[in-house]
């Protein structure tokens, strides 16, 4: 046996018995925990009730109000926050018993994990085989214990399914003229996609920015022809820019740059207008830095860039939005082990390493009440935090615990966000060390760059 099978068969067997051992303990996990400590699908019950409000409710916005299978942090009930045609591809939802839905619901979004991480290493250049597959069922191993990755088979979210669609649009031949529609439908879905739009333009995919561009116009149109009344409310009426609506802006789990600048000003109306300067100047940086990279051969590593941007950009990025670091993960250990230079091996080693640690899933009996605890969670939720609920009765007020954060807690509670500003950072230093054609990022990163594909 050719001993470059021999060390792929070895990866396949490392990985099988990685991933396995993962899903052991996730069920195991389960089986020795009450259901409301490892799923409560709040939101998962909201995009159901969507659908249900298409089939047989109106008008839409006013009269949704979900019952949560669980009672999640004292809410009674969410609002439906998301374009009517987000409601219209929650419909087929409703066709099977909602208790059916959320256990299949696990199933799809663990399965989206693995075809991310799959995805990504086709993105950097590597062909199909035994050894592709095994590191990408070692890699999804600690992944899937990831807080963001929990948070969504929790919630029964859709961050990793909307990811998946993405990155898989993206991975198609250029030739395919549909691509860019995938981009499209998941900014009909979540707006926040729309920011790989300006990306495609810049990376001159003048095509595939008008498939998407056209797309998300065809999910807002047929929103329009089923739901006239709640589009309008919805996209001309102001509903999308109505953040407190999603939830308080300043809460403990919403990791993103408005987040960080609302907790620190004491209050969300100080904070916008500083917001609304820093996230445009990030937009326009971010969108800049990703197409630079991409320009320059590292096409995964500007597409990871943009979404990054989107994370810290938009008002609303909730933890369990961070999904984008599985992919981040891989492309960071990717370049390590390609890297020629010992700076760059162990510069690019530690970032994926630090990542994970950054955003494991902990449990949260270790700072929290025992009553409390059990939930598998992330460092961000040691400081104390508001009660969402609080926010949905009284509003924004200035003795909510975020806006008192000291010492540790303003690190601790904005973890993600700063792990992201450091990213954005690395990546922007390294995009217009590219963009002039010199000096040591370059050398860095090009000796990282993906060679043509090949089997792992």
């Amino acid at each position: 046996m050719p001993a470059r099978q021999h060390r792929d068969r070895w990866l396949l067997v490392a990985g099988i018995i990685a991933f396995a051992a993962a899903i052991a303990a996730y069920i195991v996990y389960a089986v020795v925990h009450p259901a409301i400590q490892w799923q409560d699908p709040v939101d998962l019950r909201v995009y159901h009730d969507g659908g249900l409000i298409v089939r047989h409710v109106r008008p839409f916005y006013r009269a949704l109000r979900a019952a949560p299978l669980y009672d999640w942090h004292g809410f009674a009930g969410l609002p439906f926050t998301y374009p009517p045609f987000a409601a219209l591809a929650f419909t087929p939802l409703t066709w099977i018993s909602f208790w059916t839905l959320s256990k299949i619901v696990i199933g799809v979004n663990i399965a989206a994990l693995l075809a991310t991480v799959w995805m990504t290493f086709g993105g950097l250049g590597y062909r199909r085989g035994m050894a592709r597959l095994g590191a990408t069922l070692l890699l999804a191993a600690p992944l899937l214990w990831t807080e963001p990755v929990q948070r969504v088979l929790f919630l029964g979210q859709i961050e990793l399914v909307l990811m998946a669609l993405i990155i898989w649009d993206q991975g198609q031949p250029d030739r395919r003229w549909w691509k860019g529609a995938g981009i499209g439908i998941a900014a009909g879905i979540k707006v926040i996609p729309l920011i790989f739009i300006p990306y495609l333009l810049l990376t001159r995919r003048f095509r595939q920015a008008a498939v998407a561009t056209g797309t998300f116009a065809a999910t807002v149109v047929l929103g329009f022809a089923v739901l006239p009344a709640d589009s309008r409310r919805w996209w001309l009426d102001g509903l999308m820019f109505n953040d407190s609506r999603t939830g308080f802006v300043g809460w403990e789990g919403n990791q993103s740059l408005g987040a960080i600048v609302s907790r620190l000003s004491g209050s969300i109306t100080a904070g916008k207008p500083a917001w609304l300067l820093i996230a445009a100047a990030t937009a326009v940086v971010g969108v800049v830095c990703a197409a630079v990279l991409d320009r320059a051969g590292h096409r995964m590593v500007g597409l990871l860039t943009c979404a990054l941007t989107g994370l810290l950009c938009s008002p609303i990025s909730w933890d369990h939005h961070w999904v984008w670091i599985a992919p981040g993960v891989v492309t960071a250990a990717v370049y390590a082990v390609r890297a020629r230079h010992a700076l760059a091996r162990w510069a690019a080693a530690a970032l994926a390493a630090g990542l994970v640690v950054a955003f494991a899933a902990w449990p949260g009996s270790l700072w929290n009440e025992p009553s409390q605890g059990g939930f598998m969670e992330g460092l961000i939720w040691i400081p104390p935090y508001t009660n969402p609920e609080t926010f949905i009765r009284l509003g924004d007020r200035p003795w909510y615990a975020e806006y008192h954060w000291h010492g540790l807690q303003l690190i601790s509670g904005n973890l993600y966000v700063l792990a992201g500003i450091g990213v954005f950072a690395l990546l922007a230093v390294l995009a217009v060390s590219l963009g002039r054609r010199a000096g040591p990022g370059l050398g860095l990163l090009t000796r990282a760059a993906a060679p043509p594909p090949r089997e792992a």
